[in-house]
């Protein structure tokens, strides 16, 4: 299983958010682009970006911290947040991004969700957010009236590989990980799942890695210092 430790963007500083909660926000650094190096350093091979003003508003002002990361490591990047139409994806990957998470879009532009796959293939993942067994969009601001297991079976249908999910209850919350909504999703679905929210202990990484998952997220947990990257990679192998 693949570890992605994770950097979420907001004017141009790594912050993290209790919940999705924008009103409680911790910032951690104001150069986010030393905290890639030391992922790195640690043993990382991946990273997974979110610019969270981008996910409420559909625009890229964090590009530029995103060009700064590129520039300062050889890490595989994917980014969401905010990826509403080609124009965006095709900026990310031109700043040398490797992979393009689409959320809300995913939910409401089917055409273009299906135009991005055709074109990009497997640069393009999708991030499933679940609120109270719903699709969450906007920033997890709104509901869709997706059922989200239903959901992830219809993008494993349209051709996406990639599925990132993340229990929006667990998330920032410190308290462990949705084991029995993974597990579900690895058993009926034949795409990459990458675990997201919630990842609290090197218990949960051994947990989703024995699900055989394709990765899973790292956020809180490292920046409170609860999980050390080097432990996370050594367990999840």
């Amino acid at each position: 299983m693949n570890i992605f430790p994770a950097i979420d963007l907001v004017k141009g500083c790594a912050v993290r958010l209790f919940k999705g909660d924008y009103d409680q926000m911790t910032v951690y650094s104001e150069q986010p682009e030393e905290i890639a190096i030391d992922f790195e350093k640690s043993g990382a091979k991946f990273l997974h970006l979110v610019d969270l003003e981008g996910a409420k508003d559909g625009t890229t002002p964090n590009i530029e911290t995103v060009k700064k990361i590129r520039s300062s490591c050889n890490l595989f990047i994917e980014i969401g947040g905010g990826v509403r139409n080609m124009e965006t994806v095709e900026a990310y990957l031109n700043a040398g991004v490797d992979r393009v998470i689409l959320g809300t879009a995913a939910v409401r532009d089917e055409a273009f969700l299906k135009a991005a796959v055709e074109k990009y293939g497997e640069k393009i993942a999708v991030g499933v957010d679940i609120k109270d067994g719903f699709v969450a969009i906007k920033g997890w601001t709104e509901k869709s009236e997706f059922d989200g297991f239903e959901f992830c079976k219809k993008m494993q249908d349209i051709g996406v590989k990639a599925i990132i999910c993340t229990d929006i209850s667990k998330d920032g919350a410190m308290k462990g990980t949705n084991r029995e909504l993974y597990k579900e999703l690895s058993e009926k679905l034949n795409v990459d799942i990458t675990a997201s929210g919630g990842v609290s202990t090197l218990d949960d990484i051994k947990a989703l890695a024995k699900m055989k998952l394709y990765g899973a997220i790292i956020g809180k947990a490292y920046y409170t210092g609860a999980i050390k990257i080097k432990d996370a990679l050594e367990v999840a192998e």
